[in-house]
């Protein structure tokens, strides 16, 4: 028998750091800000540049009559001044993360960051350490972003590794589309199983979504197959792609997640694959009809599946027909992975699609199988200017946001580090806000960026406005924090400050000025604490872990134990005891509880 007690004080003791700088950031929260004059970016509260006055206090946006004669002062005259940005997909913890690290020594090696004043040494690039990750993200005003792959088994060390990042607030998405449980409960047709398992794994592990990789696939993987439609057979399994994504989107939606099913579709990367990405698409329509969110999926890094053509000989862009499905219907909703030209880490729970990509270029390779949930996979890639397949991926990305009309319906991310390191953000924006941005590097690409893709065609470039939508306000609102995401009175106090004047530069024609502006804040301000000063790091708090505490009836909760005992004691390799995470790796946990306590 393992002395619990005793585990829990090492525990303890391990995290004594983490709890002290827990109790350190507490203590700041007494200081009071004023942000002066800056024009003001918050489409949550329809605020659209102009200058007002931001006030924080304990941590919180407040009315500026509840500041004091002591707070201190931000004059942000003739600069941008939005909401921390959020990021609602990057890989920045977990064992597939630390994979990619001890893959890539040459990785580290181009981009050290040496120890300063009270920050961590590092080293960076496409998979950088997680002191790194952190002041990397704050420097670009950044203040929260999500871990959107997480093996259940391996979410203590998840939260290990999010614990290691200082500064912004983070959550982890555990994996569900392949775990046996999901399987069983959905092909037995138990749907109140299915719920009560989903509540009970978001607590073990203290989760945030449901996430679902390439349904099915991962499974067959473990037998060298993979699944093509959504209607193909998952071996062993009587189940099927379509049935576990319409099973787990009732039972999210049955449990009124804060945020709905988030999706990393079957085919990723493969020509063709826009078809099942609709198809896709239609299968949420029933759901949609069923419940009342109006939005009930979200499909993540849509670029990777947004690809026309059977061969790679003929690979063009499969991205308007999903602009036009998107345009026309409001259930589903999408983040983009944006290619980024240079030298990249690829990493996903679809185990089939990296081995795939390792026998396309030849690069080193690690896959793995997590006991009853999951697979992974790890590959070096590099996305060239002047390659067919890249300078259409690049043009993909760019199309589904500047096409998709409105902008609460698609989120800016790169699927770091798929599509390209989370740091090179800035010039993504830059190509987003300035048509004269697009022009020079189509013109630096392969030609079949302009002949297979519509990317010449648009003309439309990004206010600020939309910026912020798509990098705060439609992240926060599709996650469901209605504390994130905007400025208005009870958010939390974070703050990105960019010193770029919107009146007096144009972010068109000064897209170079822009893309400095946006790398290195003015001023980022995490709950009310100034973290970043003129693009330096100058404090580095401890930020939150976000979670979900799904509360059910205890009957509805035992109706399940006996099927966690069984698989416990007979097929996994831990046991049931030593799976949950204690609340001692959340020393700073700010959980969003739903139902009622038993």
């Amino acid at each position: 028998m393992y002395n619990t007690a005793g585990i829990t004080k090492k525990i303890n003791n391990d995290w004594e750091y983490v709890v002290k700088a827990k109790r350190s950031l507490e203590g700041r929260f007494m200081a009071e800000l004023l942000i002066k004059n800056g024009y003001v970016y918050d489409p949550l509260n329809k605020i659209d540049g102009e200058k007002l006055d931001i006030a924080i206090k304990d941590g919180k946006v407040v009315e500026a009559s509840k500041l004091s004669k002591k707070a201190q002062i931000i004059d942000a005259s003739g600069m941008v001044v939005m909401p921390g940005g959020v990021d609602i997909h990057t890989h920045i913890a977990g064992a597939k993360v630390n994979t990619g690290r001890i893959l890539r020594p040459e990785d580290h090696r181009k981009d050290v960051v040496p120890k300063a004043p009270g920050l961590r040494s590092g080293t960076g690039y496409s998979v950088p350490t997680t002191f790194v990750t952190g002041y990397r993200y704050a420097q670009m005003g950044y203040t929260t972003a999500f871990e959107p792959a997480m093996p259940p088994l391996k979410a203590r060390h998840t939260h290990e590794e999010l614990n290691d990042i200082p500064i912004v607030d983070k959550a982890c998405f555990p994996l569900f589309g392949n775990n046996w449980f999901v399987f069983d409960y959905i092909v037995n047709r138990e749907p109140e199983k299915l719920v009560a398992f989903i509540a009970w794994l978001l607590r073990a592990t203290k989760g945030f979504a449901v996430k679902i990789v390439n349904p099915g696939g991962d499974e067959n993987w473990g037998w060298g197959k993979n699944v093509n439609s959504l209607d193909d057979p998952v071996t062993y399994f009587e189940i099927s792609p379509r049935q576990i994504i319409e099973g787990l989107a009732w039972a999210n939606e049955k449990l009124g997640l804060p945020h709905t099913i988030h999706v990393h579709g079957n085919n990723l990367g493969h020509p063709g694959n826009y078809e099942i990405t609709l198809e896709t698409f239609d299968t949420m329509k029933k759901i949609n009809a069923a419940t009342g969110r109006k939005n009930v999926m979200h499909f993540t890094h849509c670029q990777f599946n947004a690809y026309a053509g059977d061969s790679w000989q003929n690979f063009a862009s499969g991205a308007e027909p999903i602009i036009e499905y998107i345009n026309k219907h409001d259930h589903i909703s999408i983040d983009v992975g944006q290619v980024i030209f240079g030298d990249t880490t690829t990493m996903t729970a679809d185990g089939p699609w990296e081995y795939a990509l390792q026998g396309i270029n030849n690069q080193k390779w690690t896959n793995a199988d997590v006991e009853l949930e999951t697979s992974s996979g790890v590959v070096p890639y590099e996305f060239r200017r002047k390659n067919p397949v890249n300078a259409v991926q690049w043009a993909i990305g760019l199309e589904l946001l500047l096409g998709i009309k409105d902008p609460w319906k698609v989120c800016a991310t790169t699927d770091h580090p798929n599509g390209g390191p989370f740091f090179k953000y800035p010039t993504f924006f830059s190509w987003l806000m300035s048509k004269a941005a697009r022009k020079e590097m189509l013109e630096k690409v392969h030609s079949t960026a302009s002949q297979r893709s519509k990317l010449p065609d648009f003309d439309r470039e990004y206010s600020f406005g939309e910026l912020a939508i798509v990098t705060r306000a439609t992240t926060a609102k599709l996650l469901g924090l209605k504390n994130k995401g905007h400025l208005g009175v009870g958010a939390d106090g974070d703050v990105a400050i960019y010193n770029f004047d919107p009146v007096k530069m144009n972010a068109s024609a000064d897209y170079k000025k822009l893309e400095k502006a946006l790398g290195s804040a003015a001023y980022t301000v995490k709950d009310g604490v100034v973290v970043v000063k003129d693009g330096k790091v100058v404090a580095s708090p401890l930020g939150k872990t976000i979670w979900v505490d799904v509360r059910l009836p205890k009957d509805q909760e035992s109706s399940i134990l006996e099927d966690l005992k069984y698989r416990f004691t007979y097929q996994y390799s831990i046991s049931l005891r030593n799976y949950p995470v204690q609340m001692e790796y959340l020393p700073n946990s700010m959980a969003i509880t739903l139902g009622e306590s038993n």
